[in-house]
């Protein structure tokens, strides 16, 4: 069964694109079937996907212009990409005034649902129409975070989203995780914080935590993720543990069904 989940938070710069890359190689790498989509204008992801310059892609997609299947690129790290390029900034503005606006995403992503395991939405920092499209189109959203004063503010505002969401568009929005990310140890803050998500999130919290490493820094300008950049960084380590997280989250395979 495929999860669709989106991974949203409104604060820019929390690890949101390295997460989406890096969950979804590892996963791949296990044999599951991960589809990525870069639902950012920037294109970040599918920069360090290395399928920078893709002509077409999510745009098309969101105009009806082009089916998702058909609009589908493979990254060399083995899950596949539906890319982002530049006019996607103007999609926001130009689906205002669509019908059912808040449902495109969701309508183009029908046909893939039982075509992958797992398909994970890299959504812009900002609570916008395009990640209003992801919420309604996902099964549930993986919240990454800083420990930080101000990322708790931008986790109360997402959940609020999440809510209003859950109650006029997509009763059935979970809460996939919220992930801890480029955590430093040494900072009391950052130790005080994680402690409070885990007294008030529990087993919502993922228990996989993602350092700060240089490698993950470096690896997008390669066009790869982390763990084909450098496997044995920390960085890397850390994002193989989310994958094995949550694959022990999988509900067991039906008798006679296979990855």
């Amino acid at each position: 069964m495929t999860r669709i989940i989106a991974i949203a938070n409104q604060k820019g710069g929390v690890g949101k694109t390295t997460t989406s890359i890096n969950l979804a190689a590892a996963l791949a790498e296990q044999g599951r079937r991960v589809l990525l989509i870069d639902l950012d204008p920037q294109g970040n992801a599918t920069m360090g996907s290395g399928l920078a310059g893709a002509e077409q892609g999510l745009y098309e997609v969101l105009h009806g212009e082009l089916d998702a299947q058909k609009a589908v690129a493979r990254a060399a790290c083995g899950y596949d990409l539906l890319a982002s390029h530049e006019d996607l900034s103007g999609a926001e503005i130009e689906l205002a005034q669509a019908a059912q606006r808040e449902r495109r995403l969701q309508s183009a992503l029908a046909p893939l649902r039982g075509v992958y395991d797992y398909i994970y939405i890299d959504c812009p920092p900002a609570l916008s129409l395009l990640t209003v499209n992801a919420l309604v189109a996902a099964d549930a959203v993986l919240i990454p975070m800083q420990c930080e004063y101000y990322a708790l503010e931008g986790l109360t505002a997402l959940l609020g989203t999440v809510r209003r969401v859950r109650a006029q568009l997509n009763p059935d929005l979970t809460i996939e995780g919220l992930l801890r990310t480029m955590f430093d140890p040494r900072n009391g803050l950052a130790i005080e914080v994680s402690e409070q998500l885990a007294r008030h999130f529990g087993n919502q919290l993922f228990q996989t935590i993602i350092p700060r490493n240089v490698r993950l820094a470096e690896a997008p300008s390669h066009g790869v993720p982390v763990i084909q950049y450098d496997r044995g960084s920390r960085g890397a380590q850390a994002y193989l543990a989310l994958a094995a997280e949550v694959l022990a989250r999988e509900p067991p395979p039906v008798a006679g069904e296979a990855y």
